[in-house]
């Protein structure tokens, strides 16, 4: 079976002749993950089968399953497993996911929640120290910001569910690069340089690993990780209950709970009894599609089911791409969407989300009447959905630190999968081979606001508020047109809702829509993304009443639409995927 690839790769190394790296001048001014430069990327199109993932050796794991006659599922299983050691950065199984799983055959869509959750012992305050919240940058170094990590039960649900492959089988690639080494590539070798003086540097583990004998990685360099393959090979035997009971469930919990920094309370039990959900997926009509996201408490999808919801008011397939009126356009309705998500959207087992008014039809026809086309809202606030509780308003941090990936199997069974360990680095925590997510952080650390409760604040066993939003959009018959997903904090949001608007109202196809200029509102400023042709747009910005800035916009989108011929894969240019086909 041969697969198409259209990028300077060759298997364990990366080819530096299509890579322009810039480094940013100071680490305090950009958002972790740091944007670290741009590669090139051109569409690729493929007859019967798709992967896109954040690293050519995740994607080529995916397209070895799906060679083997494996399905979407054993290729994500694959690829998840293999970015968790060449891009540890971002995602792992010391982490969470939202899965969306669709069946090509029965037409039927499915959601898995593989969110962290907090421990038992936790509570309101959990963020509080001598009578103050915490500030964000030392809340998410070390234990007390873990939550029981959810990836690896997650897969194994999915697997049990639509695997084909042995699941053992799943975990050989991954096992091999770590025996074997891999190259470490230039996004990993320039982050893990910006961001000496973080998480990592407080855990001898951590720093053994990644600055051996005091110095950063470097690109080029071959890497292996022993204790990920032993830990990988335990799991591959032995099931899940190899990482959620015996010798790692009691490494994890007392790597949490002695950290010499901010040490946490995580118990076995937290660990055992954690369970991945299954949950309803969230759709709703845009133009003559449908789409389709996760449910809370990811706020991703919902948000940006709003943000379409609002803009089908407006006639944007007549508007240029990134011109001006559709700008701004796309600004207003995130503005509105991002207020509703600070005050309403959390972990539905704990608040009550009004999911159904705040997608209502009447209500964001509402909402959308609020938009003026010549100007800039001075002021935009939370709406009053149906079935809306009263709350406050409040924001959590959420960096970029995140990973997607995408995938299409022959028999036209799919995944869309994003999945985090949410800073740069998660708490720095290194536990035998990979490292611990900081998703407590998501959490707002302020529990009450002027005396009312937060919807989004910690409690215990409950799961974060995210962004993440793993997208599916498909016609009226049902058929699968589009997957996307991206990390990228809470500006996921924007950069999958543009992204979906690139590819239905202007008819982009996938590369072009990756490839797109950047822009963010989250109730907060315009942000334009810098070194493009926006930077142009200011003036005309300004006179539309925005204060916007030029800012680094690290998306890491990977999509794939359904093409005459097949399927088009494209990755994002910020980040260093690839899209392999058949």
């Amino acid at each position: 079976m041969k697969f198409k690839s259209r990028l300077c790769f060759v298997p364990v190394l990366f080819s530096l002749c299509c890579i322009s790296w810039q480094c940013p001048a100071l680490a305090a001014d950009v958002d972790p993950e740091a944007a670290t430069g741009v590669l090139k990327k051109v569409r690729v199109d493929g007859k019967s089968s798709m992967v896109v993932s954040a690293n050519p050796l995740a994607s080529a794991a995916g397209a070895k399953m799906l060679a083997e006659g494996g399905s979407a599922t054993d290729a994500a299983i694959a690829m998840q497993l293999m970015l968790g050691l060449v891009e540890p950065q971002s995602s792992g199984i010391g982490g969470g996911l939202f899965m969306l799983h669709f069946a090509g055959k029965e037409r039927q869509l499915q959601t898995i929640d593989g969110r962290e959750t907090a421990p038992k012992a936790a509570h309101p305050d959990w963020f509080m120290e001598h009578g103050k919240v915490l500030d964000w940058r030392r809340a998410y170094v070390g234990g007390k910001s873990v939550g029981s990590p959810g990836v690896i039960r997650a897969l194994a649900k999915a697997h049990q569910q639509w695997g084909k492959l042995p699941w053992a089988s799943l975990f050989q690639p991954a096992i091999a690069a770590a025996e074997q080494g891999f190259i470490v590539s230039p996004r990993l070798a320039m982050l893990l340089d910006i961001y000496q003086d973080g998480g990592l540097s407080h855990f001898a583990a951590s720093k053994d690993y990644f600055y051996p004998q005091g110095k950063a990685l470097q690109a080029g360099q071959l890497l292996k990780n022993p204790a990920y393959a032993a830990t990988l090979r335990r799991i591959a035997k032995e099931g899940e209950k190899a990482f959620y009971q015996g010798e790692n469930a009691k490494a994890l919990v007392a790597a949490v709970n002695t950290a010499p920094v901010n040490p946490g309370k995580l118990s076995l039990d937290d660990l055992d009894s954690y369970q991945a959900v299954e949950r309803a997926p969230l759709c709703r009509p845009y133009r003559q599609y449908r789409v389709c996201g996760m449910a809370p408490p990811s706020s991703g999808s919902l948000a940006v089911l709003q943000i379409l919801g609002m803009l089908e008011h407006f006639d944007l397939k007549n508007m240029k791409p990134n011109s001006v009126p559709a700008l701004h356009l796309f600004a207003q309705a995130s503005r509105l969407a991002f207020a509703d998500r600070e005050q309403f959207l959390a972990d539905p087992a704990f608040s009550k989300v009004p999911v159904e008014g705040l997608l209502a039809n009447d209500y964001l026809r509402q909402r959308a009447a609020l938009i003026n086309q010549q100007r800039d809202a001075i002021n935009v606030a939370a709406g009053a959905p149906e079935g809306a509780e009263p709350l406050a308003s409040s924001k959590a941090v959420e960096f970029e630190n995140t990973s997607h990936l995408s995938v299409v199997d022959k028999n036209g069974n799919a995944v869309s999968m994003t999945t985090s360990i949410e800073n740069a680095f998660g708490s720095g925590l290194w536990v035998n081979g990979y490292l611990l997510n900081n998703q407590l952080t998501d959490f707002s650390l302020e529990a009450r606001k002027d005396g009312v409760w937060v919807a989004n604040r910690v409690e215990a066993g409950k799961r974060p508020r995210s962004s993440m939003a793993p997208m599916m959009v498909f016609n009226q018959q049902g058929e699968l047109l589009m997957l996307a997903g991206s990390p990228g904090g809470s500006r996921i949001i924007d950069y999958v809702a543009q992204a979906l608007v690139a590819m239905i109202d202007w008819q982009l196809d996938p590369q072009q829509a990756a490839d797109l200029a950047k822009v963010t509102h989250r109730n907060d400023f315009l942000a334009l993304e810098q070194g493009t042709e926006l930077g142009s747009l200011l003036p005309k910005m300004r006179d539309l009443g925005y204060q916007p800035k030029v800012v680094e916009l690290n998306s890491g989108l990977h999509l794939i639409k359904k093409s005459a011929n097949g399927w088009q894969g494209g990755a994002d240019p910020r980040r260093e995927g690839q899209a392999i086909a058949h």
